[in-house]
C-alpha cells in the first residue's frame, strides 16, 4: 500500500538486507570470474533488480527490467566501433605523427584526447538505457537523446575546471546535472533542475582548503622543509572528508531543487553518516580482503625462518615447500589475486554501496505526491544498444 502523509509527503523505504545481498553478489561475482567477465552482464542485471526493488517510495518498489542480452549485444557493437577506432584511426594518427613530428608521442596524445568525448558520450547513453528500463508504479522513466550534446558540454565544463585549478568544479557539477535532469522524464512528466551553481560553492570550501594545504606540503617537501611538509598528514584525511562532504551536500541541494510540475523532492542525507559508512565500510572491506593472503604470507614467513635457521641448514630437504616450481607459486598468486578481487567486489557492495544507498533512500521524501496521479504512461524507449560503450570503456564497474 502507498503511504501518503499530507504533512510529510511520500516517504521512501529501503527493504534490502545485507545477507541476501552478500549471497547474490558472491555468486554473481564468482560466475563472472569463472566466465572471464562475460557473466558481468547478468551480474549487473541481477544486482540492479535487487537494489531497485529495495528502494520503495511510498512502499512501492522501483523495478528494473533491463535485459542482459541487450547489454551483451551493445557491448559487441561497441567493441566493433572501438576496434575500428584503434585499428584505423590510430594507424592514421601514427602515420601522420611520424611523418610530421618524427615521434609517436603526438599520435598517442591525439588518440587519448579522441577517446575523452566518447567517454562522456558513453556515460550519457548508459544513463539513458538504465532510466529506460526503470519503472515505478508501472510508469517508465526515460532520458531524451542528447549524448553528443552532453559530451560537448562536459568537455567545456571540464576545460573550465582544469584551467581554474578545480575552483569551478561546482559549476561543472551543476550544469552537467541540469543537462541530464532537464531531459529526464517520468511518464508524461518532465523533470526540471532548479537552483544555481553558486549554491554548491560553500560545500566545496573544505576541498579547496585541503587542496591548498596539500600544495603547500608538496612545495615544502620539494624544498626539504620537513616541518611544513607535515601539514600533508592532516591535509590528506581532511581532503577525503571534504570530498565526501561536498558529494553528500551537492546531492542534497540538487535533489531539493528538482521538480516535475508540482511534485518536489526533499532530501536530508547526513554528512556524518556518510563519512562513517565510507570510513568503516572500506576499512572492513580492506581488512577482510587481506584474509586470503594471510595463510600464504604466514607460510612464506615460516619457510624463510626455517631457511635461515640451523634446522633448515642441517636438513635441507625439510624446506621442500620453499623450492616449489615457479608455476606453482604463480598459480597460487593468481588464485589469491582473484579471491581478493572477488571479495573486494562483494564486500564493497555489503559495507559501502548498500549502506550509502539505504541512507540516501531513507532520507528522501516526495512532496505533493497527489500530483503523481496525473502522470500518464510513456512509450517504451527501444534503445537496444544498452551500455555497450560504457562496458567497452569499463565505466560504471559496480552496477
Amino acid at each position: 500500500m502507498t503511504h501518503v502523509a499530507p504533512s510529510d509527503g511520500l516517504k521512501t523505504e529501503f527493504a534490502g538486507q545485507r545477507p541476501r545481498l552478500f549471497k547474490l553478489a558472491l555468486v554473481a561475482s564468482f560466475w563472472t570470474v569463472l566466465t572471464l567477465g562475460f557473466y558481468r552482464f547478468w551480474m549487473k542485471s541481477r544486482l540492479r533488480r535487487w537494489y531497485w526493488s529495495s528502494i520503495r517510495p511510498g512502499g512501492l518498489p522501483l523495478e528494473y527490467v533491463g535485459d542482459p542480452f541487450e547489454k551483451l549485444l551493445g557491448f559487441f557493437m561497441a567493441v566493433v566501433v572501438m576496434a575500428f577506432y584503434i585499428g584505423v584511426v590510430n594507424l592514421i594518427l601514427m602515420f601522420a605523427s611520424l611523418s610530421l613530428f618524427s615521434t609517436s608521442f603526438t599520435a598517442y596524445a591525439a588518440s587519448l584526447v579522441g577517446v575523452i568525448p566518447v567517454w562522456f558520450y558513453a556515460r550519457y547513453r548508459a544513463r539513458r538505457y538504465v532510466l529506460a528500463r526503470t519503472r515505478w508504479r508501472g510508469v517508465r522513466f526515460g532520458l531524451e537523446p542528447g549524448a553528443w550534446g552532453y559530451a560537448g558540454r562536459a568537455l567545456w565544463h571540464w576545460f573550465l575546471t582544469v584551467i581554474t585549478c578545480g575552483i569551478l568544479w561546482p559549476r561543472k557539477t551543476f550544469y552537467l546535472e541540469k543537462y541530464r535532469t532537464d531531459r529526464t522524464v517520468f511518464g508524461s512528466a518532465t523533470l526540471h533542475q532548479g537552483g544555481t551553481w553558486t549554491m554548491l560553492m560553500p560545500a566545496y570550501v573544505h576541498v579547496l582548503i585541503a587542496t591548498v594545504a596539500l600544495a603547500v606540503a608538496a612545495g615544502a617537501l620539494a624544498l626539504e622543509n620537513e616541518t611544513v611538509a607535515m601539514v600533508g598528514l592532516v591535509a590528506v584525511p581532511y581532503l577525503i572528508f571534504g570530498m565526501i562532504h561536498y558529494t553528500v551536500t551537492a546531492k542534497r541541494l540538487l535533489a531539493n531543487h528538482k521538480s516535475a510540475g508540482d511534485v518536489r523532492l526533499l532530501a536530508e542525507p547526513k554528512v556524518g553518516t556518510a563519512v562513517r559508512i565510507y570510513v568503516f565500510g572500506y576499512l572492513a572491506t580492506i581488512l577482510i580482503c587481506m584474509l586470503p593472503a594471510l595463510p600464504i604470507t604466514i607460510a612464506v614467513g615460516v619457510i624463510e625462518m626455517e631457511k635461515n635457521g640451523s634446522i633448515y641448514s642441517s636438513a635441507p630437504n625439510t624446506g621442500e615447500i620453499y623450492g616449489l616450481p615457479t608455476i606453482v607459486w604463480t598459480v597460487l598468486g593468481v588464485i589469491a589475486y582473484f579471491a581478493i578481487l572477488l571479495l573486494w567486489s562483494v564486500l564493497r557492495h555489503c559495507f559501502v554501496t548498500m549502506p550509502i544507498w539505504r541512507h540516501y533512500a531513507e532520507t528522501l521524501t516526495i512532496e505533493n505526491a497527489d500530483s503523481l496521479s496525473e502522470v500518464s504512461q510513456k512509450d517504451r524507449d527501444e534503445f537496444r544498444e544498452a551500455e555497450g560503450f560504457a562496458e567497452a570503456l569499463d565505466l560504471w564497474g559496480a552496477i
